[in-house]
């Protein structure tokens, strides 16, 4: 049977072969690259790249992975980028290179690596300098392409971007990355001037062109960059004014954060039947999504998804995303989820701590998931220890998993407790003729006693603080409300 995705066919002029079908083979031929294999058939399936990782470890500034972990997460990232790994290269250094990041030594090993393996691309797990990928781009040579993780995490998001908002703040990035490398573009006008352009003696129509070029796309890129901060001003705006709808509602926010791939989305659709986009893979979900979730009580709260983080998170990103991670800093309560299975979970924690101080929403009330629970061996005493250290370690640490709804109980019942510390307590009677109290109460508040009595509608609950100037008038003798600590 034929593979859809892929076929051979005999050079021209196989005998075998109509005109018709001759003339088509060799239009294909035109539009993509044939590559002949050995028994001298073409074959069009779609070409894979096919990369060799490279890692460096700076002596006196180790990352937050151990080297070998983080090339293991850069390779799942490269996975999700439809990218084949076929080999790494590692380097501890004293200081990193200023022009190459690698040792010339290290460096000339890479590009036998690549050779011998096959390769069409080098992905660096930490991000270059312009200078440090124009040098090595000019060492592996044209058809090699040197990217780093920072390009490979910008290639990712902009694949995964459904909505316009996610597709504008991963093109501002993206702009943002590539300008200061946009000269190498340009490197074919040096090749013409046999490595002179852009020099006094860059020869006749080389230099003057080239230039122009470079300012014309810079000035086109500019302008862009400008284009896309004003459509994000814009959604910044929309999204104020639905946290202003939503205070007004004075309904609490709880916003779902974590390392990319620990399980927020399938968090999100346990507590609130959503059907938010939930793979087993990095950066799957990149749009917030809020759902109204009630908790045991009756209380009702919005939940919101948000972008799970990484270590070496590019700061471009941070700053493009600027709105959406808004949900985070707005929120009244975190539910920080953690994969417990992962080998790194300590890392993987520092790291998502780490943004959420960038960004300014270190201080939040924090309740910590433990999720895919379902995951590891419980009935191993090692495992079993390691999932009480965590739940001792961590602040309001709740054993789940998402997947199953294991636990998923006791941290509703978590959330309930810890929203209601935020909340006022009321002891009120309510006349009948004012009754829009009544339903503001029911709508967000949660209610213990509910009685109907001749004066009027007596009510014993919790609302959020920010509704006290409102029932205040209707507190009874003796029960002027109080914060529930």
């Amino acid at each position: 049977m034929t593979n859809p995705d892929s076929f051979r066919s005999r050079v021209p002029g196989d005998s075998g072969r109509s005109r018709a079908a001759a003339d088509s083979a060799e239009n294909d031929e035109r539009e993509r690259p044939l590559v002949r294999d050995e028994d001298g058939y073409f074959s069009t399936a779609p070409t894979v790249e096919r990369a060799v990782l490279v890692g460096v470890e700076i002596r006196d500034h180790p990352g937050l992975l151990p080297l070998s972990d983080s090339l293991d997460e850069l390779e799942l990232l490269a996975d999700t980028a439809g990218i084949a790994v076929v080999g790494t290269l590692t380097q501890k250094l004293d200081s990193p290179h200023p022009a190459t990041l690698l040792g010339s030594g290290k460096v000339e090993e890479l590009k036998s690596l690549v050779i011998e393996l096959g390769a069409n691309a080098v992905i660096l797990d930490d991000e270059l300098s312009p200078r440090q990928q124009r040098e090595l781009e000019e060492i592996m040579g044209e058809e090699i392409k040197v990217i780093d993780r920072t390009a490979l995490i910008l290639d990712i998001f902009a694949s995964h971007a459904r909505t316009r908002e996610g597709a504008v703040q991963v093109e501002l990035a993206q702009y943002e990355y590539r300008l200061p490398r946009l000269t190498n573009a340009w490197t074919h006008l040096a090749r013409q001037a046999g490595g002179r352009a852009g020099g006094a003696s860059g020869g006749v129509g080389v230099r003057g062109p080239g230039e122009t070029q470079l300012e014309v796309d810079r000035r086109e890129i500019d302008r862009r960059i400008a284009f896309l901060k004003r459509e994000l001003a814009d959604i910044q705006k929309q999204r104020r004014q639905h946290r202003e709808q939503r205070r007004k509602s004075e309904t609490p926010v709880v916003a779902i954060v974590g390392y990319t791939n620990a399980g927020k989305s399938t968090l999100l659709n346990a507590l609130s039947g959503a059907d938010v986009r939930a793979e087993d893979r990095l950066f799957a979900t990149l749009d917030p999504t809020t759902r109204r979730v009630t908790l045991p009580s009756g209380q009702p709260a919005l939940v919101t998804d948000t972008v799970g983080f990484i270590q070496k998170l590019p700061t471009m990103l941070v700053a493009s995303f600027r709105a959406t991670l808004e949900e985070v800093t707005e929120a009244d309560l975190l539910v920080h989820v953690v994969d417990i299975a992962h080998a790194n979970m300590e890392e993987q924690i520092a790291a998502v701590e780490e943004v959420l101080e960038q960004i300014g929403a270190g201080d939040k009330p924090v309740i910590t998931a433990l999720n895919k629970l379902d995951s590891v061996d419980r009935d191993d005493d090692t495992v079993a220890q390691r999932l009480d250290d965590a739940e001792a370690e961590y602040p309001n640490a709740v054993l789940i998993s998402a997947r199953t709804g294991e636990g998923l109980d006791q941290l509703t019942s978590m959330l309930d407790e810890a929203l209601r510390k935020r909340m006022l307590h009321i002891d009120i009677l309510v006349p009948y003729a004012q009754s829009e109290v009544v339903s503001l109460v029911h709508e967000n508040g949660f209610l213990d006693l509910e009685e109907h009595t001749s004066e009027g509608t007596h009510l014993v609950g919790w609302v959020p603080l920010k509704l006290a100037g409102r029932i205040a008038e209707f507190q009874l003798p003796g029960h002027e409300g109080r914060i529930d600590q």
